[in-house]
């Protein structure tokens, strides 16, 4: 958060805390009403007014009208998401068109519902919204853990800088498993809330369990390779098969990075290389990794073949590097991330240099970093 505020996102009796936030007296208090058997409400009748209780404390929901005097719902989203990025916020319209809702959405809200909005419908979606709330909040928490381990890390390495093998390969197994980690434990809450709904929910929503278990059951597999090939590091006994480049590429999209639509693909929609997957995947995810903290609001991934090798060229619109910043990345050990480690992109070499391919990484300040990768094609 940009503001510190007291961690207090429950009422009396542990029921969540939520905000409703209505200049009119009316609609505000009935919507508290109807809310408090199951919630432990509070109210206010201006935006100034809201806003000030988030910095005092946090809350599970927020309840916000789009239309009110002097600060509509539209700013007072904004200023909010500046205070609590994690409270789910449902916007409420009784005038306005679904170019006013899409404006909502787009500004951070989480749902929208008509004014005066349906009882049951009402309860529902303040349910639903306090649960991603705690989940975005336990994720948040995790995410703290990891940088604060990150910088940590890299304190130790900048006072001294492993020289044997076992001590680098430590090192870049504990940032490697960062990612896939934080994923599992993101579904594996996911599938606690999806498993306690499942006594009143209808059964197809079973699928979503299956969906998620199967994300998890990836992402597991995936830190078990980076522990095993950890453990088997001097003994060189990475296995290298026929495998398609573009594909592993999609997967660790999915599984690493929630299907993120930033990430693009373009070119060829197959390319058949011989390699190991997942260390591919530790390839793709530092480079998607990198760009996306950067900054980078879209990152293109296109294949081409060109005569017995095929081109990949990961090109995204993020902060970029000065030409001082990119001629020390290429060196390896450094960042511009305060919990950052500088190993990202010393793993991608080494890893590529692994598979018989090149990478080149070409970068401008403000307007992003184009990686090249050149692969050997499967011969035929």
């Amino acid at each position: 958060m940009v503001t510190d505020t007291i961690p207090v996102s429950a009422g009396p009796g542990d029921k969540p805390l939520v905000l409703v936030v209505d200049d009119e007296y009316g609609p505000r208090e009935s919507i508290a009403f109807t809310l408090s058997s199951e919630f432990s409400v509070e109210t206010a009748a201006r935006a100034m007014e809201a806003l000030s209780k988030l910095r005092e404390r946090e809350y599970a929901a927020v309840v916000l009208d789009i239309r009110m005097p002097e600060m509509d719902g539209i700013k007072a989203l904004e200023e909010l998401r500046k205070i609590d990025p994690n409270v789910s916020v449902i916007m409420l319209t009784g005038y306005g068109t679904l170019h006013t809702a899409q404006q909502a959405m787009v500004g951070g809200a989480n749902q929208y519902l008509r004014k005066p909005p349906d009882i049951n419908e009402l309860i529902e979606a303040v349910r639903k919204q306090t649960a991603a709330t705690k989940l975005r909040r336990h994720q948040a928490g995790m995410v703290r853990q990891t940088e604060e381990m990150n910088v940590a890390l890299k304190r130790e390495i900048e006072e001294a800088e492993p020289h044997i093998w076992q001590s680098r390969a430590s090192v870049e197994l504990v940032h490697d498993l960062n990612n896939p980690l934080t994923v599992v434990i993101g579904y594996a809450a996911l599938l606690v809330e999806e498993a306690r709904s499942m006594a009143t929910s209808q059964e197809a929503d079973s699928k979503k369990l299956q969906d998620y278990a199967m994300v998890v059951e990836k992402a597991a597999e995936y830190c078990h390779h980076l522990s095993e090939n950890w453990r088997l590091t001097s003994r060189n006994q990475v296995d290298y098969t026929p495998l398609d480049l573009v594909s592993v590429a999609k997967e660790v999209r999915q599984v690493i990075f929630f299907e993120s639509a930033s990430i693009t693909f373009a070119g060829l929609s197959s390319a058949r290389i011989r390699g190991s997957k997942f260390e591919l995947m530790r390839i793709f995810q530092n480079l998607f990794k990198n760009a996306l903290e950067a900054g980078a609001t879209t990152l293109e991934l296109s294949v081409a073949q060109v005569a017995d090798k095929y081109e990949v060229v990961i090109k995204d619109n993020g902060s970029g590097m000065t030409p001082e910043a990119l001629n020390k990345a290429l060196k390896g050990g450094f960042t511009s991330k305060a919990s950052g480690t500088g190993l990202g992109l010393s793993i991608c070499r080494h890893l590529v240099g692994a598979h018989g391919a090149t990478l080149i990484l070409e970068s401008k300040r403000d307007e992003g970093t184009t990686v090249r990768m050149a692969f050997p094609a499967v011969k035929s």
